[in-house]
């Protein structure tokens, strides 16, 4: 989500056509960018980068809308999280990758999804663009997705601006809000992964979630980039217990 959040799709991937055109650069080998005028050094470095990004090509090739995509089927590969998920809630739903994921391993799935960010239409996807943290938000995605939730999923983190504690701090209310929305809507073994920065989520926060779920852990899923402080917060096994007043 921009403003205060935004999804994490990663850039990269191609719209929901899945079309495989790679913009004239070649699949193979290194490429460099030839025109860096009018770009800041580290705006230069980022382009190079998504070029030569494996994954990148990977999400070109086969049609998701960004390289998140992969790290959500990796998640899912150890932890099973699709599995049996026909209601799933998408918080920082943009581009759309995760929901590509998880409507390709759940077709029947009911998916509602939330961004600030614009999403181009998916068949299955129920999409709302506003702001998650909005008074009533919770409740109107409560209401659209018709009964409990087998599955959360969070790719959302609040727009950077360059200090790594500021940043951290920003991104982990986020994952708070998202935890909370998480123990309210799910059903009893449902689970919720959410992205966090900066050495994973706050004690405290682990602390709740382990009261309320059989297994949390922290993961690092391959597709994510080892000079990227992101993490995933995985709880599985929902008790079901009513949340605190």
């Amino acid at each position: 989500m921009s403003g205060p959040a935004r999804g994490g799709g990663g850039g990269g991937g191609t719209g929901s056509g899945g079309s495989r055109s790679t913009g004239g650069r070649s699949l193979g080998g290194r490429n460099r960018l030839k025109n860096r005028r009018g770009r800041s050094a580290s705006s230069a470095r980022w382009l190079e980068r998504q070029l030569n990004d494996p994954y990148v090509k990977r999400a070109h090739l086969e049609g998701w809308r960004a390289r998140a995509a992969f790290k959500l089927m990796e998640l899912d590969e150890r932890f099973h999280l699709l599995q049996g998920a026909d209601r799933i809630v998408d918080l920082g739903a943009a581009p759309g990758s995760w929901t590509q994921v998880a409507l390709k391993r759940r077709p029947k799935a009911k998916i509602i999804g939330i961004d600030l960010l614009e999403v181009e239409p998916i068949a299955g996807l129920e999409f709302v663009q506003g702001d998650f943290l909005e008074d009533g938000m919770d409740e109107r995605l409560i209401a659209m997705l018709g009964g409990q939730a087998d599955l959360v999923m969070s790719d959302m983190a609040a727009n950077t601006v360059g200090h790594p504690a500021t940043d951290h701090l920003r991104t982990m209310a986020l994952v708070e809000a998202a935890a909370d929305f998480a123990m309210r809507v799910l059903k009893p073994d449902g689970a919720f992964v959410a992205k966090v920065l900066g050495g994973g989520a706050e004690g405290a926060l682990v602390a709740e979630l382990k009261r309320r779920f059989a297994s949390v852990k922290h993961a690092k899923p391959p597709a994510s980039r080892k000079d990227s402080s992101e993490t995933f917060l995985v709880a599985t096994g929902f008790k079901g217990e009513a949340s605190p007043a």
